[in-house]
């Protein structure tokens, strides 16, 4: 039997995507959990994948246009089944799509996509996949289309050394095959003295730097979560020694592509505090005038994508095993980089955690990203002195800051969350119980 395949939820507040790439040819055979096709959203790219097996039998949407949830963007059949579009139903019951009149001719036998795929989809990519106003555009100004930052990325060549063809230096897929490395210049000899006067640096000159839709949408974002939520704040410092040795322990029992990170300990010690404090797993319902404190501690940690900052989602942190954490932090991390994040990677997070340790920072604030009620921002963790016994001793400590919303808690909560972390951080054994 046919089924239609929906726009899926892309997150929280979201009502619609831009479909920027079919991956299947109609025509094509469809495994169950293949991808189907790449969605555009605000945050970032979204691979759609099927829940049905079959071959692709009409796509309903073409690429570039907008897309409300839940509305009808493919049909998967049966091998030679005949579909009549004109009869089905979406799903939720609502009527076909309206350019879906007319039942299609039994399906031809599957070929490849690159056989199958209409000239507007070659032409799509030859462009590099977006139209000129969603461009990718890296912090030093470089503007190159998605596909063509992948090739890149893959052939290990610098996008600032290649000279873009496309609208207003955009770089494309062409570009990237063409470019060819310019041989290195034979080390200049040194000066036989140093030179009387210092060199003077040019002056560098101003630019002006477009936001880029994801940078624009965090800053529309966080500048209405600073001005609706009145956060508060509460900053402790924690003993790392033990945890830091237990991570090292771990590891040398652990391939190098499985090794634990810091931030894998800090998100499922989080977790297990928040059992012990629902009132922090939880949303504010301004509409009914209540909070909703969430049965799932799912975990939601930023990460740091080109152009700006996504969240992917630890579910049921407090549940799982920290080797299980790790791994799908891990790989969906890799997603976000990639530009290619599922639905199910960005939405449903109840709490969030903001990790800079990394960046050598001491310590720092986050913004809630509401509808959540509070954020944990972690600094990294310092070899100090520090007062033992009456004597002075170098020690590793770690300072993290909570950001609440005082609509639903207060100073006295937060400084009891902050407390019972510690013993999770400072006697991280539990975390293996």
């Amino acid at each position: 039997m046919a089924e239609i395949v929906t726009m899926p939820k892309l997150g929280f507040a979201k009502a619609e995507g831009t479909l920027v790439r079919g991956v299947v040819a109609e025509g094509g055979p469809v495994a169950k959990g293949a991808i189907l096709a790449e969605i555009e959203t605000d945050k970032a790219t979204v691979e759609v994948e099927s829940a049905y097996e079959g071959v692709l039998a009409r796509q309903l949407v073409p690429e570039g246009e907008v897309v409300p949830i839940n509305e009808p963007i493919a049909v998967i059949a049966a091998p030679g089944e005949k579909v009549d579009l004109a009869g089905m139903k979406k799903a939720g019951g609502g009527p076909a799509a309206p350019e879906a009149e007319a039942a299609p001719a039994p399906i031809a036998p599957a070929a490849s996509v690159a056989e199958m795929a209409p000239p507007a989809i070659k032409e799509t990519e030859e462009l590099g996949e977006v139209e000129e106003n969603e461009d990718t555009q890296l912090p030093e100004g470089v503007k190159a289309s998605p596909l063509a930052r992948r090739m890149a990325e893959e052939k290990g060549v610098p996008l600032k050394s290649i000279r873009g063809s496309g609208p207003g230096g955009r770089i494309t897929k062409k570009d990237v095959e063409s470019y060819q490395a310019v041989p290195a210049q034979a080390a200049a000899p040194k000066p036989a003295a140093i030179p009387s006067q210092p060199k003077v640096a040019p002056t560098l000159e101003a630019r002006q730097v477009p936001l880029n839709r994801l940078r624009a949408i965090i800053g529309r974002r966080m500048v209405d979560a600073k001005q609706r939520v009145p956060h508060f704040y509460v900053t402790h410092e924690y003993e790392m020694t033990a945890l830091l040795a237990l991570r090292q322990q771990v590891n040398q029992s652990l391939p190098e592509d499985e090794k634990t990170s810091v931030n894998d300990y800090i998100v499922k010690a989080t977790a297990l505090t928040l059992r012990e404090f629902p009132n922090l797993n939880a949303s504010l319902d301004e509409a009914n005038n209540q909070i909703v404190q969430h049965g799932q501690v799912n975990i939601g940690i930023a990460v740091a994508v080109e152009g700006g900052l996504l969240t992917v989602v630890s579910r049921d942190a407090d549940r799982k095993p920290l080797r299980q954490i790790a791994a799908e932090v891990r790989t969906m991390v890799q997603r976000a980089r990639d530009g290619k994040v599922r639905p199910d990677d960005i939405e449903g997070s109840t709490f969030s955690v903001s990790n800079l340790g990394m960046y050598d920072v001491e310590h720092f604030i986050a913004i809630i990203n509401p509808p959540e009620a509070a954020i944990l921002a972690i600094g990294s963790a310092r070899e100090v002195p520090v007062v033992k016994d009456g004597q002075i001793v170098p020690g590793l400590r770690m300072k993290a800051t909570i950001s609440i919303d005082h609509r639903v808690s207060d100073g006295a909560e937060g400084a009891r969350f902050m407390q019972a972390l510690s013993k999770y951080l400072e006697e991280p054994i539990r975390l293996l119980l």
